[in-house]
């Protein structure tokens, strides 16, 4: 690993966003969003699944106060299960004292803080922050003199705290609450959640480790990997960076963990549990990414989510301790999701079962999982290989899962949302073929089960933090948004206005603003949806075609206050002298791509589906009717390089987007009496003008069939 090629995120505080389209989903987001998963997590949204969330934290909390009050004569419960997700006998009338939900139902919390924080840095709001506060103090107030802050085991028995981490998410939930109240700490300045997160921090610090007594476990659901080197980097406390580090190196080593807990849990219930041997089947636990030790590990496997939370921490821990073969897992795992397993639309986990990758290719388009959480996950871990080295790569996949899986699991009201992301529908087999029970023809309000919604909000949330990272005296511009920022160089600074109709318009105006000269460089991503034979930069009185020169050839510059030019890993390099008024002018071609897939993957062989940017598109049975199976792209009125696909920016449902209307053919049904079978007979087709939407718009405008691909 080379440490010159580190950065790291630009502050949020640093950058205003005033870009088109992330300031409507951030607006939607601080107006719709999180005032509506507040109501959710307080159980107040008719015919929406109930949270709990905000139950289980006020019932800990009268726990905790009755143990203030009662001192010594008050009984701690003795632990009794209620199963993975508890609900009331009677819906409307859930006990004030009990647990309800799933086990992990804290996070719901934490996320919606996180949100809530990285908003108010964009957008200060009092009567949110107030909200805000008033959550804490209820979050806070549940928890123990210890530290401990998890309601599951506060309200039912913390006698087998930490004896199920194979599936009790404890430490995923500190994971969560590391995250949200750092964010809280940073936009507002208030450190009660903070304190509170770093006082369960500190306890679990103390009870895991390699130390004598030290358990010697790690979490079944990943992310608090992350969230503690997050905090170590807030801190500064060392402790944290090496838990972070304990965790992912106990993963993969045999005996396994889990099956020696197992055992435990089995003899505190006075049974003895029938388990495999425990150098046996080491795939049992691919889903937890537990099956190999981490920096063996080549395959994504398992879990979609947990996987790319864990290869995050990962990517963290091996920039911060220089751990090149930590780094070495990182790349291979990235590629063997890219490579293998990634949709088209920047989604991951091909299988319903488990919520997972599946084998190499396997990506079937009416079953995908494809869940939201997966693909944020994915941009997790795409910024953080950003941060070890920028190469556009990782950037372009970055941009891909924000663009389309991310959005699509939010409508464009911001009222309901996607769990799954498939990407081809027909309703009636949603509800008919319980092969396809997990996807859903519209989206739901909530969910029991709800990570996805917040966790959209607080991506959209802190999205300029996915698109620059810096160094001393560079910046790098991985996503194109309008912004306006400040980098620090030294004593001085320079102020940078970044214009664009990204992802509609390929032009990117960057105009500079500082008090005296400053020498900075600044690193443009050349996107890999772009044509760079065709894409051109002005600055000053310089201009050229971006492919001049061969990569990592340096041209020097005479003209204006650019030095020096190149393009490296995808990036275009600008080294200057700037001063006020200086401009740069980029402009990516940003042409209609026919795209098909691998020939190994069979569910897309003879099929196309079509890119415009970074916006993958789909057809809906709004625009274009029924059996949408009978359509096909006309490759030859299609034309080259698609030459004869009309883009048309329209209004839909109060968001502007460019659609494209795409030459086609439909199949004429011949239908034949009391025969579900014929000889063969060369198929008929009429000329037909298929309308194509961007994939994250689709199903706003009521049920219907949708598809991805289609024949040609």
């Amino acid at each position: 690993m080379n440490t010159k090629t580190f950065s790291r995120p630009l502050d949020l505080k640093q950058v205003t966003i005033t870009d088109a389209f992330w300031n409507r989903e951030q607006e939607l987001v601080r107006k719709e969003v999180i005032p509506y998963q507040w109501e959710a997590l307080n159980d107040r949204i008719a015919d929406a699944a109930p949270s709990y969330c905000m139950h289980n934290f006020r019932a800990a909390g009268r726990m905790m106060r009755e143990k203030r009050e009662m001192g010594k004569a008050y009984m701690a419960p003795k632990y009794t299960f209620r199963g993975f997700n508890t609900l009331p006998a009677d819906p409307t009338k859930p006990e004030p004292d009990k647990f309800y939900g799933f086990v992990f139902q804290d996070s719901d919390f934490s996320k919606w803080i996180e949100a809530v924080a990285y908003s108010l840095i964009q957008y200060p709001d009092a009567q949110l922050e107030q909200t805000a506060d008033e959550a804490i103090d209820l979050v806070c107030a549940a928890q123990l003199e210890n530290g401990y802050l998890d309601t599951y085991y506060i309200i039912n028995g913390m006698d087998r705290a930490f004896t199920n981490l194979k599936d009790h998410h404890e430490l995923y939930c500190l994971g969560h609450l590391i995250e949200g109240a750092i964010a809280y700490y940073q936009a507002t300045g208030k450190d009660k959640l903070l304190n509170a997160a770093r006082r369960y921090a500190d306890y679990v610090a103390a009870y895991f480790g390699s130390q004598e007594g030290g358990c010697k476990g790690y979490p079944g659901h990943e992310i608090v990997e992350m969230a503690l080197v997050r905090l170590y980097e807030v801190t500064g406390e060392d402790k944290y960076l090496k838990l972070s580090q304990f965790f992912l190196n106990q993963r993969g080593i045999k005996p396994y963990y889990f099956d020696q807990e197992e055992q435990k849990r089995a003899a505190l219930e006075g049974s003895v549990e029938q388990l495999p041997k425990f150098d046996e089947n080491e795939e049992r636990y691919a889903y937890y990414q537990a099956h190999k030790p981490v920096r063996e590990q080549s395959e994504a496997v398992g879990h979609a989510v947990r996987a790319v939370y864990l290869y995050s921490g990962m990517a963290d821990v091996a920039r911060l301790m220089l751990d090149d073969a930590m780094y070495a897992a990182c790349q291979r795992l990235w590629e063997s999701i890219v490579r293998e397993k990634l949709y088209v639309t920047g989604g991951i986990g091909g299988t319903s079962h488990g919520e997972a990758f599946s084998f190499p290719f396997d990506l079937p388009n009416d079953t995908a999982y494809s869940e939201t959480c997966a693909a944020i996950g994915l941009v997790f871990f795409a910024r953080r290989m950003l941060e070890i080295k920028a190469e556009s790569r990782y950037a372009d996949v970055c941009e891909l899962a924000l663009y389309n899986t991310v959005l699509s699991g939010m409508a464009l009201d911001g009222k309901s949302f996607f769990y799954v992301n498939p990407l081809e529908v027909l309703p009636e087999a949603c509800y008919k073929d319980s092969r396809k029970s997990h996807v859903k023809p519209v989206r739901q309000k909530w969910f029991g089960c709800a990570c996805c919604p917040p966790n959209i909000a607080r991506i959209v949330s802190s999205v300029a933090s996915y698109a620059y990272t810096e160094r001393e005296d560079i910046l790098w511009f991985h996503l194109y948004m309008g912004s306006i920022l400040t980098k620090k160089i030294g004593p001085q600074e320079i102020n940078l206005k970044v214009e664009t109709e990204m992802p509609w318009n390929g032009h990117v105006s960057v105009h500079i603003q500082t008090q005296k000269t400053v020498p900075c460089t600044l690193a443009m991503r050349i996107p890999g949806w772009s044509d760079s034979g065709n894409a051109k930069v002005i600055c000053g009185g310089f201009s050229t075609n971006i492919a001049w020169k061969t990569e990592g050839e340096n041209l020097q510059v005479s003209q204006s206050n650019l030095q020096e030019i190149f393009v490296q890993d995808g990036y275009l390099y600008l080294r200057g002298e700037w001063q006020t008024e200086d401009s740069i002018s980029l402009d990516f071609s940003m042409g209609v791509h026919m795209v098909t897939a691998d020939e190994r993957v069979c569910e897309d062989i003879g099929k196309v589906t079509f890119v415009r940017g970074p916006i993958v598109y789909c057809m809906e049975e709004a625009d274009n009717g029924k059996n949408l199976h009978l359509y096909k792209a006309d490759i030859d009125r299609i034309g080259t390089d698609c030459r004869n696909i009309a883009v048309e920016m329209t209004e839909e449902l109060g968001h502007s987007m460019a659609t494209l209307k795409v030459p086609g053919k439909r199949r004429l049904v011949t239908s034949l009496k009391n025969t579900l079978y014929r000889e063969y007979m060369p198929a008929r087709y009429e000329d037909v003008t298929l309308r194509w939407i961007p994939y994250y718009a689709w199903c706003n405008r009521g049920e219907g069939e949708m598809r991805v691909w289609i024949q040609y």
